[in-house]
This record gives structure tokens, sequence and C-alpha cells, in this order.
């Protein structure tokens, strides 16, 4: 497994279809070095107002699903 360090810099746009929210960023990714301590995976860095922005666009995202969402499938 390839192990990265993804700085995400600007959240540019955001859009769904077909049950898939797709993201335009800007974001800086660089390969990483595997830890000593073992843990796998990707690092995700973001700063505050980057992360609010994101959060904020995620929620509208998922109200529209929500709103397309017959209502008797609402829970």
């Amino acid at each position: 497994m390839k192990h990265w360090t993804i700085e995400l810099q600007k959240v540019k746009a955001m859009a769904n279809s077909h049950g898939l929210i797709r993201t335009h960023v800007d974001a800086l990714v660089e390969p990483a070095a595997a830890r000593a301590d073992g843990a796998a995976g990707t690092v995700l860095t973001l700063t505050e107002d980057t992360a609010r922005v994101l959060v904020l666009l995620l929620k509208a995202q998922l109200a529209e699903f929500d709103s397309r969402k017959a209502k008797s499938r609402r829970g």
C-alpha cells in the first residue's frame, strides 16, 4: 500500500450525481514514508477554514440527496 500526505488547500466546487459526490479541490499530494509504529494509511491535512467549507458543502449535498428520496424511505 502506498502512503501519501495530502494537503487540501481549497475546495473549489462540489456536485452530486448517481449517488456520488464529486469534489474539485486544490491539493498538494506527496508520497509519504511508512510510519515506524506500523500505522498504515494516508494523511489528509486542511486548515480550519477549509474544513468548515468542506463540512458546509457536504451538508448541502447530503440535504440534496435526502430531498430526492421518497418520503417512505427517509429515516
